[in-house]
């Protein structure tokens, strides 16, 4: 038997989503920027993905940047956020556990002159909602906090924090990435007060390489891409026609039966929280209430290095991540860990299970047995 439990690193493409691109591929495979039939054909395309995205988050069609994914729009959103605002103000707030797409643009913001504020976060991996009020200066530009931790899927309290910021300084404007939620719990932009919202198509059963960032109307953003000026203006480059048309079809899709899906995640995360729990020298780290995403767990094993246990998994066909697989493939300790304050024991000791819509309580029964003989086993050999 085959578990894969590694779907926040990325997902199966959906079988309509691959159709819809190799037809594209093979027979509408026009320039969208051209001015004749082939041209119109591809940007209707184009057109289309952008009403679904549109309609899915409930915002006007003009919002929606087409881009390569979640990195090039986290980029997008905060170099060209923090530039395009930079004569009201160079201070930046943001946290330690944001992905390392975030995390790097900051750095190198905050390398040409950049405040950059991180606000600290408790054992569950929330924010502090008071230092964030207390950290809130007139000269904030621009707050950046992820919805769903990539790693421990904790939820942000954002509509919160968003509350706090727009009353400390209105002009301030909030970038959420959304990578890890959108399909999977609720976020309305505009209901939300999010001015800069990044999503990637992989992570919903999308193309590789498909992804789009959400700003509001009313934001001024500087392009990071610079050239024939699609995407009006903000991201240069030809579109990705195929890959956009199937994520218009992955997005389609994963809000058919939204309700239906995300209480059948809960119940699967609800089963392995109960069943991990009884296995000796484990725990589970972030929110395991209704805090935590419902696709989203991860455990900590006493004694058993992850690389160690990823590997064991694997040659019974079971795959996980050794926390975040965004990063590299080279072994680095965690920040989002240590910033919870997960003993140093435990850093090297920590797996993500990921779920998707395709997942059944049968991988993670198989999956469980198998964790029930292969910890022991591990937990014996590396005692001293």
């Amino acid at each position: 038997m085959e578990a894969y439990l590694d779907n926040s690193a990325t997902t199966k493409c959906s079988e309509k989503a691959v159709e819809i691109m190799n037809k594209v591929l093979r027979e509408d495979y026009g320039n969208p920027s051209s001015m004749h039939l082939k041209g119109f054909e591809a940007e209707n395309y184009l057109k289309k993905t952008r009403s679904i995205i549109a309609k899915s988050l409930k915002v006007n069609e003009k919002e929606i940047i087409f881009t390569s994914g979640g990195t090039e729009t986290n980029n997008m959103a905060l170099i060209g956020c923090a530039t395009a605002y930079h004569r009201s103000g160079m201070h930046i707030i943001s946290t330690p556990v944001e992905h390392p797409s975030v995390a790097n643009a900051l750095a190198v913001l905050e390398k040409i002159g950049y405040e950059i504020t991180y606000i600290p976060v408790d054992e569950k991996g929330r924010i502090n909602l008071k230092v964030l009020s207390d950290e809130i200066r007139p000269d904030t530009t621009l707050v950046s906090i992820m919805h769903v931790n990539n790693e421990i899927g904790t939820i942000e309290p954002i509509v919160e924090a968003a509350n706090i910021i727009k009353q400390k300084n209105s002009t301030t404007l909030l970038h959420v990435d959304a990578v890890q939620s959108f399909g999977k719990i609720e976020v309305f932009p505009k209901k939300m007060n999010i001015d800069l919202l990044s999503v990637s198509g992989h992570k919903i059963h999308g193309p590789k390489g498909s992804g789009f960032l959400y700003v509001s109307d009313k934001v001024k953003l500087n392009p990071i891409m610079l050239g024939g000026g699609q995407e009006w203006g903000l991201r240069s480059g030809t579109e990705n026609v195929p890959a956009i048309a199937g994520l218009g079809v992955a997005v389609e899709e994963i809000f058919k039966n939204f309700d239906k899906n995300q209480k059948k995640l809960y119940k699967l995360r609800e089963y392995l929280i109960t069943e991990l729990s009884k296995i000796e020298g484990v725990s589970l780290n972030g929110s395991l209430d209704e805090n935590g995403a419902p696709h989203i767990l991860s455990m900590s094993v006493e004694g058993v290095r992850a690389e160690v246990l990823l590997h064991s998994l694997e040659e019974k066909g079971i795959f996980v991540s050794a926390g975040s697989a965004c990063s590299s493939n080279k072994p680095a300790v965690s920040k989002t860990l240590t910033a919870i304050g997960l003993k140093k024991s435990l850093l090297d000791s920590t797996v993500r299970f990921s779920f998707s819509i395709h997942t059944t309580k049968e991988e993670l029964e198989y999956t469980v047995k198998e964790l029930k003989e292969i910890i022991p086993k591990l937990r014996k050999y590396t005692r001293h």
